[in-house]
């Protein structure tokens, strides 16, 4: 018993107090885990919203681990057993609507979808932002066929373009900006579509449908691994994506959760989702989606045909 205490007597103060707090959690965690399995109704329940980037089925599979890594946070700092029901949805605007009504508690959106989001209901608050290589900034990529002869966004005039949902950032608003700032507005292009998703943009141009489209650099990675020949032309900076609380949350839950999420380190989790961790955030983080989006206009402006649109 004196080796023991003598032990922890020389061990430094950072040390001793980093493994009572991990010893404290710990048992924690356990009296949450116990209370769970023998049939304790959670005390708190919260309902996470998605609208599907990717297939339905694979935001699922994406979001449900995450998620459940929340869960034991978030059990912890409110000191009782809480669970987050996970509702997807189709589309974009679909799912931006069950966080601006107050449908759903917590809503991960991209970063166009937050600004509109914020604009119908301005009491919506960021819990966190993701982390991409400790930034909370990633990139959007403009994506032509392996074997294509283009070289420049310029050399896209009269070519064929697929972009993503219509309310995307990265699969919209931001390369429409980018293509117009390069002298490629709506009517230089031959066709373009909206294909709803980033996966299928990808596939699209890997299949040789379109000369080119836009999707957000994760999913080109995850494409390219997978064999779909397709090369990056240009990349654009974007904000990473908002995880948000409705209007109305008890402060105490919208506190527990900042703290859950700045402290989730699951990384088995986290690569389902294609990003490293998260990291505070604020609203003036997305001045340059609020600007790509209030100025798509500019993409138009040389009055593309009707068909094209």
């Amino acid at each position: 018993m004196i080796a023991f205490f003598n032990h922890f007597v020389s061990a430094s103060q950072s040390v001793l107090i980093a493994r009572v707090t991990a010893q404290l959690r710990v048992c924690a965690l356990l009296v949450v885990a116990t209370a769970m399995t023998a049939g304790t109704a959670p005390a708190t329940e919260l309902t996470f919203g998605a609208y599907a980037s990717d297939k339905p089925s694979d935001m699922v599979i994406q979001l449900r681990p995450i998620l459940t890594a929340i869960e034991r946070e978030l059990s912890v700092t409110m000191k009782q057993p809480t669970a987050i029901r996970l509702k997807v949805v189709n589309g974009y605007e679909d799912g931006t609507d069950l966080i601006v009504q107050g449908e759903v508690d917590i809503m991960r959106l991209g970063a166009a979808s937050y600004v509109k989001a914020k604009r119908e209901n301005p009491k919506l608050s960021i819990l966190a932002m993701e982390s991409m290589r400790g930034k909370n900034e990633f990139y959007g990529i403009v994506a032509v066929h392996r074997d294509s002869d283009i070289k420049t966004l310029q050399d896209l005039r009269g070519r064929t373009f697929a972009f993503g949902a219509e309310t995307s950032t990265l699969g919209r608003y931001v390369p429409q900006y980018q293509l117009a700032k390069s002298g490629i507005f709506a009517r230089d292009l031959s066709r373009f579509e909206y294909l709803g998703r980033h996966d299928a943009v990808g596939a699209a141009v890997g299949a040789g449908l379109f000369d080119a489209g836009a999707l957000e650099e994760t999913m080109f990675a995850k494409l390219v691994a997978r064999g779909t020949p397709i090369r990056e032309l240009s990349r654009f900076p974007n904000a990473t994506k908002p995880w948000v609380a409705r209007a109305g949350l008890d402060n105490a839950v919208v506190t527990g959760l900042r703290a859950a999420l700045l402290r989730v380190k699951d990384s088995e989790a986290l690569a389902s989702l294609r990003f490293d961790g998260f990291m505070p955030g604020v609203d003036s983080d997305f001045e340059a989606t609020r600007q790509a989006v209030a100025e798509n206009e500019l993409f138009f402006s040389k009055a593309s045909s009707p068909s094209a649109r």
